[in-house]
């Protein structure tokens, strides 16, 4: 028998079989209380099929019963609008079934794959997914999946032949109709208010908030999926017009390649110049590297203002990476590196297009902030993390400084014997906080502290903080004369993050007399956002650059204040690439008219300070957010 003749036979005989049995019907209230024991079968099917242990999910549940609501609810309210379309609560429930553990298996997977959930957003990339899968080693969860289909056509089969309508018998389809767009409406109106609302995301918590997979395991995936819907925590600039911002990012600017030069980027962790305040007395100068290079004739110096006092090392990251300002994005972004979802413009890829190898370092865990997925979304050719580190070497509970000084020589090395430039960017990690007595061991003898009038608690965290400090100099000073002996042209950019954290309501920073205070009515205080950078370039370098000139034309402002946002710009510039594209075009013209932009305090390049940006520069400054809007939500740079 031909094949279109055997699916004809059995499907009639499907039809009657279907009319010879018996076909029941649910009443209305039965019918609903099928579709709340469907819709919670659902969402317990959902959280086994997460890559956890499905007990200690139960047992989190029990500790906070407010999960199984948050994670139910999505789920009911899916099933019923399904339900009332297909006009049959089993078929709305194998539907849903199909559609949420599909999901919860595709989180699975992602996870185990790259140690990230599926977010909302994956699901306008689905034409990527063939490409992305064949890049992984991928084991499916075949019996999971199994147990998945099986459950869905059970569920199919018993709506063909129990009739459960969640609305009265009598009801046409407009009714029908009006059900499920009452549901879906519900639904989205849960996604916007109770399931988004960070204040409840927060206040549950998890045994790991930065680790987002620990946090989906934990607190269930229906939950956390609806919950990403609100998580582009970036405002809506006033004035925003999509296509006036693409036509921005379409702008033709200058061709042709920078300067040949290598360019190794090192921000350290808490590095500041404190130790060089009058209220110390030094016998001897605890910064002798820094403060040697900024005499150096191949060298420029002065204070990065960063967007975070005291914290927030992504956030520079960002900020000097990609020309966006953490401060604007949002009141409520204390992460910016949680709201990058999507390929960037940055100083990564204008090298990376010419060819250079780009590459970001930092001793510790690749899944904090995401960075893992940030960078390659920044245009880093390669990232290496603390897991990818071999040898390491620690300082109490972090790895050295010295350790990433000879990694950044090792990496460069590997460049220049494979014939590529190499653009670097390093996030150091020992002088992180807490400085502590034993932060790096139990009886280390530190330096003692000259300074008078501190408190025991004072002068132990100053001293700790100074240690690093010193490390952190040592580093700096290797890798000028690591860099001074080679032949290689090499541009070393060296700055701080923030400001150390110095104790509860500011204990450290008080009793040394440093202002470091909000002024009247809250206005921002520089020196609070200050961290000294330097950018020296050896001999090679000063050759192909042309220094002299090169820092004329750069037109830096004096007093050597830069945002972190117009650093990265200003590096292209110094290096030939400052038209490379609009984008850092513009930043380098809007840093021209105000070289600091914090939050609502700007400073000119005549070092005069005010508020209220007025005329051009306050164009420049709403074209530069809604610019930065529109980057991170919608222009697409393909992978």
């Amino acid at each position: 028998m031909p094949y279109n003749g055997n699916i004809n036979f059995l499907w009639k005989g499907f039809i009657v079989l279907k009319k010879r049995l018996p076909k029941f019907r649910l009443s209305l209230p039965l019918a609903l209380l099928t579709a709340v024991l469907l819709a919670g079968f659902i969402t317990m099917l959902a959280l086994w099929c997460q890559p956890n242990a499905f007990r200690g999910v139960i047992s989190n549940f029990l500790r906070k019963p407010v999960l199984i609501l948050l994670n139910a609810l999505p789920v009911g309210l899916l099933l019923l609008g399904l339900a009332c379309l297909f006009r049959n609560v089993f078929f709305g429930a194998a539907l849903t079934n199909l559609i949420v553990c599909g999901l919860s298996i595709a989180n699975r997977v992602k996870i185990e794959v790259r140690d990230e959930p599926v977010f909302p957003r994956d699901l306008a990339l689905l034409k990527e997914v063939s490409s992305a899968v064949e890049s992984y080693d991928i084991r499916y969860p075949a019996g999971v999946i199994a147990a998945v289909v099986l459950i869905t056509l059970a569920l199919a089969v018993l709506g063909i032949f129990i009739e459960a309508r969640p609305f009265p018998a009598k009801a046409r389809w407009q009714g029908s109709l009006l059900g499920a767009a009452g549901s879906f409406g519900a639904l989205a109106l849960a996604v916007v208010t109770v399931l988004g609302s960070t204040g409840l995301y927060d206040s549950i918590g998890a045994s790991n908030p930065y680790r987002l997979s620990t946090v989906f395991n934990e607190n269930g995936f229906p939950y956390n999926f609806c919950h990403q819907f609100t998580t582009f925590l970036v405002d809506r600039p006033q004035g925003f017009n999509r296509a006036q911002a693409a036509a921005w990012d379409e702008a033709e600017t200058a061709s042709g390649q920078g300067r040949q030069v290598h360019l190794v980027m090192v921000m350290n962790e808490a590095f500041s110049d404190i130790t060089d305040h009058p209220a110390f007395t030094w016998a001897e100068d605890p910064l002798p590297n820094l403060h040697a290079l900024q005499r150096d004739s191949h060298a420029l110096s002065g204070h990065v203002v960063v967007p975070g006092f005291a914290g927030g090392t992504a956030n520079t990251e960002f900020d000097v990476l990609t020309g966006m300002q953490t401060n604007a994005l949002s009141a409520a972004t204390t992460s910016a590196l949680r709201v990058v979802n999507r390929n960037l413009d940055s100083v990564f890829r204008v090298f990376g297009d010419e060819g250079y190898h780009t590459s970001f370092f930092h001793p510790g865990d690749d899944w904090f902030y995401n960075r893992e997925n940030v960078y390659r979304w920044l245009g880093a050719e390669e990232t290496v993390f603390v897991d990818q580190m071999e040898d390491l070497e620690y300082k109490g509970r972090w790895v050295t400084e010295a350790y990433l000084a000879a990694f950044i020589e090792e990496k460069f090395q590997e460049a220049v014997s494979g014939g590529q430039l190499l653009c670097s960017y390093t996030t150091t990690i020992q002088n992180h906080m807490s400085y502590t007595a034993d932060k790096y061991g139990e009886g280390y003898g530190f330096p003692p502290v000259q300074a008078s009038g501190l408190s025991e608690e004072v002068e132990t965290m100053l001293a700790g903080y100074a240690e690093g400090a010193r490390d952190a100099d040592a580093m700096l000073g290797r890798l000028a004369d690591y860099f001074a002996g080679t032949d290689e042209p090499v541009v070393l950019a060296f700055w701080g993050d923030h400001l150390p954290y110095l104790g509860d309501n500011q204990i450290g920073y008080r009793q040394l007399g440093l202002d470091v205070f909000p002024g009247p009515e809250g206005q921002e205080n520089l020196t609070a956002y200050e961290t000294p950078y330097v950018i020296w370039a050896n001999d090679a370098a000063a050759e192909v650059l042309d220094w002299e000139n090169a820092l004329e034309t750069l037109d830096l402002h004096p007093g050597g204040q830069i945002s972190a946002c117009f650093l990265g710009a200003a590096l292209l510039e110094l290096t030939g690439r400052g038209e490379a594209t609009p984008w850092f075009a513009f930043l380098n013209q809007l840093r021209r008219q105000a070289t600091v932009v914090q939050k609502s305090l700007c400073v000119s390049m005549d070092g005069s300070t005010f508020t209220d940006p007025a005329g051009d520069l306050a164009e420049n400054i709403a074209k530069w957010r809604q610019w930065s809007y529109y980057k991170l939500k919608y222009k697409e740079i393909p992978s």
